[in-house]
């Protein structure tokens, strides 16, 4: 597969106080350009100093289904890439010392952003807005990962091993890592404030996509109503946002980001135990052993099939 290089990763043109700043910080080598560098406890690339598809795309039909009922034609999600339809903050909206007056965007505003809790602005932290957050198990998180950034990257240099790449996750030098700071800093604010901040499992909407829409309607303070349920709605936006039918969609198969890089790139299996394909027996144990530690007493436990 190859890509064009997304401008947001593009690594020259850094300006004299950047430089200076990213010197005073820790580095490793990037998952995403040359070196990752630690800011507020995560490990970033040096851009993002200067979310996934299925989520955004219930989220977009969900809050929308008055406006753009399921399967209209010319349905947004039909013929737009779900990462342009809920921008990402970082990436897009703010990239590059851009500037954006959000209150100018279309109600429901939806946005996305991969962000720790921590290092969220405090407007956002202590506003109305709600955050949904979604975890999925850290074998397959890692494995998406690996082939999400490698994918990416095909086109300007060798692709990084799967060996060299798992040390630095176990490390927690990942994209936004180390993972369970990530998702522990997201979980225990769901648990002191449940109206706010919504924690999403990937295995369990996979599991049981029906009861994780309608209680992620419920928190958006939009729930399906009985005729809208009877008339298989529910059913409907999940087909609708479905894998199968998004990654088959000609505007997801050959369409491109204005920063360069294919839509495709975000589609590739989204199945539950993809793990089990490259992990070995050192490797899962190393990894279980990390987790354990890491998420003692915290109630909060991963589905790996």
């Amino acid at each position: 597969m190859t890509t064009s290089s997304p401008k947001y990763l593009e690594e020259d043109n850094l300006s004299e106080e950047g430089k200076k700043f990213l010197s005073n910080l820790p580095k490793e080598k990037g998952w995403l350009g040359s070196y990752a560098y630690n800011y507020q406890g995560f490990w970033v690339p040096q851009k993002f100093l200067q979310g996934t598809t299925w989520l955004k795309s219930l989220l977009f039909a969900l809050v929308n289904r008055v406006k753009h009922p399921t399967f209209e034609p010319n349905h947004p999600l039909l013929v737009e890439n779900p990462h342009v339809l809920v921008p990402f903050l970082e990436h897009t909206l703010y990239f590059d010392g851009r500037t954006v007056d959000i209150s100018t965007f279309t109600s429901p505003r939806l946005l996305a952003t991969h962000v720790p809790f921590s290092s969220l602005p405090k407007s956002i932290q202590v506003s109305k807005t709600k955050l949904v957050y979604l975890c999925r198990n850290p074998r397959d998180t890692f494995i998406s990962m690996w082939h999400f950034t490698n994918n990416l990257l095909l086109d300007q240099k060798d692709t990084d091993s799967i060996e060299e790449m798992f040390n630095l996750f176990c490390k927690g030098v990942s994209l936004y890592g180390p993972f369970w700071n990530h998702v522990l800093d997201y979980w225990k604010q769901s648990i002191e404030k449940p109206n706010k901040i919504l924690f999403l499992m990937y295995e369990e909407i996979k599991k049981k996509p029906k009861i994780q829409l309608k209680r992620l309607a419920e928190f958006l303070e939009c729930p399906f109503s009985i005729e809208e349920e009877n008339s298989g709605v529910v059913d409907d936006i999940l087909k609708m946002c479905s894998f199968e039918n998004l990654s088959n969609l000609e505007v997801n198969r050959n369409g491109k980001f204005s920063t360069g890089e294919a839509y495709k790139v975000f589609f590739r299996r989204g199945e539950i135990g993809d793990w089990k394909n490259y992990f070995t027996i050192e490797m899962s144990d190393k990894l279980n052993h990390i987790i354990e530690e890491k998420f003692q007493g915290s109630g909060l436990k991963f589905s790996y099939v």
